[in-house]
């Protein structure tokens, strides 16, 4: 039997939508500077976690650095 040196778990993971979507990672880190600046308060980490990947999700899929077509007065 020959192996394609490829495991099944890489099958089994979603591929990315953009190379620019948040991890999880920046996701939490986001949401415990929401946290901070709610003052701690327990209670909400739903709503901080879901606030940081709405606010990371708008902020990967607006275009970086795409100027429109510069006009040069003659």
């Amino acid at each position: 039997m020959s192996k394609t040196g490829k495991s099944s778990s890489s099958a089994l993971k979603k591929p990315r939508a953009a190379k620019s979507d948040p991890t999880q990672e920046e996701i939490a880190r986001r949401a415990y500077e929401i946290y901070l600046e709610r003052g701690g308060a327990p209670g909400h980490e739903l709503e901080d976690w879901t606030q940081a990947e709405r606010e990371l999700l708008e902020k990967s899929s607006k275009p970086r650095g795409k100027a429109g077509p510069t006009l040069v007065a003659a």
